[in-house]
């Protein structure tokens, strides 16, 4: 039985608007001043993260989920790909205004097994920092209006956030980060974006970045809606719990350690992300220091674990 956590390797993303947090901030070795995300735990074809420790160091998390099937209480008769996601991204400029499909028009329009359900745990804003999250339109039909005529300012909702904020994002929903807000994102392993507004942006050749508005509309939610969230607050020990979300996609909750505690283990595996403090994770009588920007997998098969330290976690599972 495996008896340690999964750690593993960043794999980075340039982007126009990305900046360079990840390195000041998270001390990653980043490649360029415009990173703009760091795929922390993945097993997605354009970025699948590679194990840091252990019998599997130099796999890929991809290779781990078809392989070892048993780390993840995976089915023998389970073809899916490993289900999510998790992303630090830096938004130095705004990104672009997007939305994505559901899991239906995922798999019959774009052959992927997954569309994009996500979610964001704000990390760190700027003053005054805002996203945009939905639109103002009734129809589809104001929709497609507005897009057409450009009318961004009334159609799309704007939102002030701050450090420590969550932000739910089902498919169907338009939605931009905003510059100057870094942000932990647990979403499906997707990476399908229906591109909608992109602020007439150039690159260094004078080319705009291509839109997909016929798609877009097809797939946003009308009229925008605000889910509502059940969110609950559970300790154990030295530990707060706040469930922030949890859908037939996947659980998020922020932890928030002060000592110590020892947990069971419930879910068929945990993903887990410091992003505050460091601590000592004790497992099976081994013992490993983990600090903000720290990423693993605690897998299928270890019943209980130890947490000392002070430190700040966003935690996810299927």
């Amino acid at each position: 039985m495996y008896s340690e956590p999964i750690f593993l390797q960043p794999v980075f993303q340039e982007k126009i608007w990305g900046g360079n947090k990840l390195k000041t901030v998270y001390h990653y070795d980043i490649p360029s001043e415009q990173t703009g995300e760091a795929w922390v735990i993945s097993a997605h074809p354009n970025g699948p993260s590679v194990i840091e420790n252990g019998p599997l160091k130099g796999q890929t998390l991809a290779e781990a989920w078809e392989s070892h099937g048993e780390l993840f209480n995976k089915s023998a008769d389970n073809n899916e790909a490993y289900p999510l996601l998790i992303k630090i991204l830096d938004a130095n400029d705004d990104l672009s205004v997007q939305v994505h499909p559901d899991d239906a028009f995922a798999r019959e329009v774009e052959g992927v097994p997954y569309g994009k359900t996500e979610c964001w745990y704000v990390l760190d804003a700027n003053p005054d920092s805002e996203l945009i999250l939905g639109h103002h339109a009734e129809t589809k039909q104001d929709l497609e209006q507005m897009m057409a005529d450009g009318e961004w300012d009334e159609l799309l909702r704007r939102v002030k956030v701050e450090p420590g904020d969550f932000i739910y994002v089902p498919s169907g929903t338009i939605h931009a980060i905003g510059a100057g807000i870094v942000i932990l994102e647990t979403q499906q392993s997707s990476d399908t974006t229906y591109r909608v507004y992109d602020y007439d942006r150039t690159d260094a050749d004078g080319n705009q970045r291509e839109l997909h508005l016929e798609k877009a509309a097809a797939v946003t939610n009308v009229p925008h809606r605000i889910p509502e969230l059940n969110q609950e607050e559970a300790v154990s020990g030295d530990l707060t719990m706040t469930k922030l979300v949890e859908n037939e996609y996947f659980g998020v909750s922020q932890w928030v350690l002060n000592g110590r505690v020892e947990q069971t283990m419930e879910a068929d595996f945990l993903q887990v992300s410091v992003i505050k403090g460091d601590a000592v994770l004790a497992v099976d009588g081994k013992r490993f220091e983990i600090k903000k920007g720290t990423h693993f997998i605690l897998p299928h098969g270890i019943e209980k674990y130890e947490l000392s330290g002070e430190a700040e976690f966003v935690v996810s599972w299927v």
